[in-house]
């Protein structure tokens, strides 16, 4: 299974539009930060987790022409805001293209983009197949998906573990807390990413030290910082992650 960061930046990106703090002004590629999104591939099935606003320039950036599904977390825009792109991999398609998220996320999309989920819908267009499963696992080709629960915000969101063969990953963006029985099925994964917005406490998402502290107790083999803001230069955050963690950057790959 290979995982590609193809964004790894907060819902604003970085730089941040109109800023001039130091990292905002980097020179450094790894201070450009896209809106956080990955691509998890098999031998034979390719998963799209969230679909930015970013993602036209992501899909082109890492020639990334066909999905077999899309995960989304939950429907905050840096996550959703994309959806009119999904254009480009059902054109090639005569099934819909499933669209796995919770039900309050297919409910804001089937509002935003009625059109997608009409029956027959438009040749052209994203046709889509919205599927609402309420935290139940499910395979999409040889990649078994376990939708885990976590608590962001008032928001009803989502992190994903995926396996294939004895290979697995585990996706949480966007969380500030989550119940017992997330954190089991998060445990002593091969690589899990896992939201670090900012050195400083924040209301909805985890602080830098609350995810190190957090991903000592999951314990995976590789723990992984993403969703992070422009006041965190990439060089000094990976200087003070413990050996096991590394921070994610647009472009990192992961071969598990």
């Amino acid at each position: 299974m290979k995982v590609l960061f193809l964004g790894s930046g907060t819902s604003v990106g970085v730089p941040v539009i109109g800023c001039k703090c130091a990292v905002c002004r980097s020179t450094d590629p790894h201070n450009k930060r896209l809106r956080s999104a990955v691509l998890v591939s098999s031998s034979t099935t390719s998963l799209l987790i969230d679909f930015g606003p970013d993602l036209h320039t992501q899909a082109l950036r890492y020639d990334v022409t066909a999905v077999d599904a899309v995960l989304c977390t939950h429907e905050h825009l840096d996550h959703i805001a994309g959806f009119d792109d999904l254009r480009a991999f059902c054109w090639e398609r005569t099934e819909r293209l499933p669209i796995y998220s919770g039900e309050r996320c297919k409910a804001q999309l089937s509002r935003m983009y009625p059109w997608a989920f009409a029956p027959g819908g438009y040749r052209g267009y994203v046709r889509a197949q919205g599927i609402c499963h309420a935290g139940a696992p499910f395979c999409v080709g040889d990649i078994a998906v376990q939708p885990i629960p976590v608590q962001h915000a008032t928001v009803e969101t989502y992190g994903y573990v995926l396996r294939a063969g004895s290979a697995s990953f585990g996706y949480v963006p966007d969380v500030k807390q989550m119940p017992d029985s997330s954190r089991e099925l998060l445990r002593g994964l091969d690589a899990l990413a896992m939201d670090g917005l900012c050195f400083p406490q924040h209301p909805t998402h985890l602080s830098i030290d609350e995810n190190i502290a957090l991903m000592r107790e999951l314990a995976p083999k590789c723990g992984i910082v993403t969703h992070t803001g422009h006041r965190v230069d990439f060089n000094q955050l990976a200087a003070y992650l413990p050996d096991f963690m590394q921070p994610a950057f647009d472009g990192l790959e992961l071969s598990l």
